[in-house]
């Protein structure tokens, strides 16, 4: 990738060209639909449900047409308690309790799922011909209006099959979410900021093969993109030993180290790539006969020929579609020591996960650019491996962090891991759902306490 000069500003790089109908449109003439997921909280599902989940992943993908890329991007960012000092009606034990908790840190997640519909030429982008490197953009019509109108059906069916799965809840964003409104920031702003908060300004960007810096932020990124790189099984869930008994089993998702269990701020991009099957296999049939040809001078074109054949074999036999995906974790500090801690922080995460943890430089600006809410279409295609979806899809997380209880009659509880206060209704809201049949109640307390309880 050619270096960029310093004089370069955003607005003259920019990919995108418009926001209109609530879809971002690229100047290469991508659309691509937003959504905000909603994911079960940690701790609170077991295999079976996990099970579930990956199998809804499943039925939507597979709806979505040829040439159709599926961005789901996870933020893990770093936050602080922020109690509501304000309300008069606090006593002095609920202030003093407030006051407590003020200002601990904890890991907040926010999820969103960028569907991008884009061309058979898009998806063979590679590295040097990213937007990012472009002396010049020529916009191109969407002249396709009936492939446009049958994509937005397409995903409005892959909405419906995940809210319908009772785990899982899309919502999509409107304009005012992606480019934000004079009361708030937008998407797009978030990302350039890694940030949340409303008062953060736009910074300088160093986007260099030695350095990825957003203001003061400096980003390591580590990249599964190669099968080499990846374990030798995966698996929707994965046990939790550290919360788990002789006689019951904690899960998680199989990608959960690289979420919320990676504390430090991240962004994980998980990416599916939805080819033409057909023509796929086709050239996988062609370079097994070209292997098999050159067997004789090499034992590595031999065993290259068997694996070929033994994904061509699984792909007749289960009809499965042969589709290409990517993984990535983007992490950030302002301190170089503690980006030193970060970097082997998310190296082990990955290692837990029987990944080798690799740490790309040389693609880390096209990725980060490729990132971009609404611009999978400049992604890379090299730094992507083929696959199945099914197994693709294990290696998305499928957990958020615990959310305050909608109902205002509830007990105050804490977060196991960061101790962060948590508003829960455990008695009258999981009637309401059918989570029990029955209230039972133990009240522990002095002389007259049961009494005054009752009253």
């Amino acid at each position: 990738m050619r270096n960029i000069s310093k004089t370069t500003t955003l607005e003259s790089r920019f990919p995108l060209l418009a926001v209109e109908n609530n879809c971002i449109i690229s100047k290469e003439g991508d659309i691509t639909l937003c959504f905000q997921i909603f994911l079960p909280e940690l701790f609170t599902v077991g295999a079976d449900v996990y099970e579930s989940i990956h199998s809804t992943w499943s039925k939507a993908v597979k709806t979505l047409p040829d040439f159709t890329i599926v961005h789901k991007q996870d933020w893990y960012l770093k936050e602080k308690y922020r109690p509501d000092l304000e309300n008069a009606e606090h006593s002095f034990l609920s202030r003093s309790f407030q006051m407590h908790f003020n200002e601990r840190p904890f890991l907040n997640h926010y999820g969103y799922v960028f569907i991008t519909k884009t061309t058979k030429d898009r998806m063979r982008t590679q590295s040097n011909f990213s937007s990012l490197c472009k002396g010049n953009l020529i916009s191109k019509e969407v002249r396709d209006r009936e492939g446009m109108r049958r994509f937005v059906e397409n995903v409005a069916q892959f909405q419906r099959i995940i809210n319908d799965s009772g785990y899982i809840k899309m919502n999509q964003l409107e304009e005012s979410d992606i480019i934000g409104t004079k009361d708030g920031r937008g998407l797009l702003d978030q990302y350039f900021t890694l940030s949340r908060e409303k008062d953060v300004p736009l910074e300088d960007l160093a986007l260099g093969a030695e350095e990825l810096r957003i203001g003061s932020n400096r980003m390591v990124l580590h990249t599964l993109s190669d099968t080499d790189d990846l374990p030798g099984a995966v698996s929707e869930s994965q046990r939790y030993d550290r919360l788990s008994t002789d006689r019951s089993d904690c899960m998680l998702s199989f990608a959960s180290p690289v979420g919320l269990m990676l504390s430090c701020n991240h962004i994980y991009n998980q990416y599916l790539f939805i080819d033409n099957s057909s023509d796929n296999l086709r050239k996988f049939e062609k370079s097994a006969r070209n292997m098999h040809s050159l067997a004789r001078y090499s034992r590595a074109n031999q065993v290259n020929r068997e694996w070929i054949e033994r994904y061509l074999n699984e792909a007749h036999s289960h009809g499965s579609p042969s589709i290409r995906a990517h993984f990535n974790v983007f992490a950030w500090s302002e301190d170089r020591e503690e980006l030193r801690q970060i970097k082997n922080d998310v190296g082990s995460a990955l290692a837990l996960m029987e990944c080798k943890p690799r740490h790309n430089t040389v693609d880390a600006a096209t990725l980060f650019w490729a990132g971009i809410p609404g611009n999978a279409g400049d992604f890379p295609s090299e730094e992507s491996f083929y696959t199945f979806i099914e197994p693709a899809l294990c290696f998305f997380t499928e957990e958020t962090n615990y959310k305050d209880s909608l109902s205002p009659f509830g007990i105050k509880l804490a977060d196991r891991l960061t101790g962060k206060p948590i508003h829960l209704d455990i008695s009258d809201l999981p009637m309401k759902k059918g989570i029990i049949t029955n209230r039972n109640r133990f009240i522990l307390g002095p002389s007259g306490g049961w009494r005054a309880t009752l009253n």
